[in-house]
């Protein structure tokens, strides 16, 4: 932090001078005003030995006149210049000042600084994280350290969502709603975790925070999104294909995931009794992944029914970020998935985006997206793959995500 501290130094001894100068000054008048003293001092003794020697006679009074007028020249001479303090108090208060603007400065710069942050900045500058388990805990810290950043709360909530605890992305989005305030984006946010957390069953509170986020802003994104979501999983077409369209209408042209989204439209569409047509059912099947999720025969016996399944795909260069997930439990295979841009955690990272993927496939009995027991890998896959790709859980998963 020296270049921090350098400047700040600087800065200091700036201030430090405007005050030190005066009180310099101060004592160069004080050191005239006592030479001033002394030589009227002398000039009234002086005065006084002439009128002695005048007295006795040894001066008449024109030598007495004379001495008078040289002593008062040689007075004038020694005094001229000489300035003169407007008051004492004029040394005394720069020079406390100069004492206490260092010392408040500082306390106050401790208490009321970003000391922490700038110092969290520089570290997350100086090597950016190798995996999505060092951002956790680099977040983690950052929110420990400093519990009222909003920011840090809010990424923190996007990377558990990326790692499939949406229940501690819940209670981050949660904090990040009480620090910057209840802005549409961030109940959005709030929402889709408390949705996930509670195993996709639809709540009053979920309802409440998409509310008052579209009331706020008709166009925000995820709220739309999630209430199509939760319509189409309750079997409301209708409402999802409202939703959805509103969705579609309010994203950029270039944005891939309108092609999921339109996708999803038609699937809603069809499941009312609508023939989608063969442009939309084109359009719904881009950037999407069929995948053939199994176990190996000896990892069966080792693994329960109960034990989750995650299934995802993420960029062969580039983050270590899922760019589309999906979640079974061991009970359910061997099952065929679709990975789409429907499946993304986060909006910035898609399915589409990236040109080659790796499939995964990972078994948690702790149900920890990011590591396991068991898992399965394939790659590279083209994100345009239209064959179904299979991936086989037949290897000890020693590292994690």
């Amino acid at each position: 932090m020296i270049d921090f501290w350098l400047p700040a130094g600087l800065l200091l001894l700036t201030a430090l001078a405007f005050l030190l100068i005066p009180v310099l000054r101060v004592r160069k008048l004080q050191a005239e005003e006592d030479r001033t003293a002394l030589n009227v001092t002398l000039y009234q003794e002086r005065l006084q030995e002439l009128q002695t020697q005048h007295q006795r006679g040894v001066l008449d009074d024109a030598q007495l006149a004379a001495g008078r007028a040289e002593a008062a020249r040689e007075l004038l001479t020694d005094t001229e210049g000489v300035q003169h303090r407007s008051g004492v108090l004029g040394g005394k208060i720069p020079l406390l000042a100069a004492i206490l603007v260092p010392v408040v400065g500082i306390g106050l710069y401790m208490h009321w600084g970003a000391l922490e942050p700038l110092q969290q900045a520089r570290e997350m500058a100086a090597q950016a994280p190798k995996n999505i388990i060092e951002m956790t805990a680099r977040l983690e810290r950052a929110v420990k350290e400093t519990p009222d950043s909003a920011e840090a709360w809010y990424f923190l909530g996007r990377t558990y969502m990326a790692q499939e605890r949406a229940v501690d992305a819940a209670k981050a989005f949660e904090q990040a709603v009480g620090l910057a305030g209840r802005a549409p984006e961030l109940l959005g946010q709030w929402a889709q975790a408390l949705y996930f957390a509670n195993d996709k069953q639809w709540s009053a509170q979920m309802q409440a925070l998409t509310d008052e986020a579209l009331k706020a802003d008709a166009q925000e994104v995820t709220s739309l999104g999630l209430l199509g979501i939760a319509a189409y999983e309750s079997q409301r077409y209708a409402d999802a294909v409202h939703y959805w369209e509103r969705l579609v209408a309010v994203l950029p042209e270039q944005d891939p995931s309108r092609v999921a989204i339109a996708g999803g439209i038609e699937r809603a569409r069809e499941q009312m009794g609508e023939q989608p047509s063969p442009a939309a059912e084109s359009a719904a099947k881009v950037h999407a992944l069929e995948v053939s999720v199994s176990l190996a025969p000896d990892v069966q016996a080792q693994v329960q029914p109960d034990d989750a399944v995650f299934i995802f795909a993420r960029a062969l260069s580039g983050p270590p970020m899922p760019l589309a997930v999906k979640r079974l439990k061991v009970s359910e295979l061997p099952a065929q998935v679709s990975l789409s841009d429907v499946d993304a955690m986060m909006p910035e990272l898609k399915l589409s985006g990236f040109e080659q993927v790796q499939l995964l496939a990972r078994v948690s009995r702790a149900g920890n997206a990011t590591q396991g027991e068991w898992i399965g890998k394939l790659g590279p896959v083209p994100n345009t793959a239209r064959e179904v790709q299979s991936v086989v859980i037949d290897s000890r998963d020693g590292q994690s995500q």
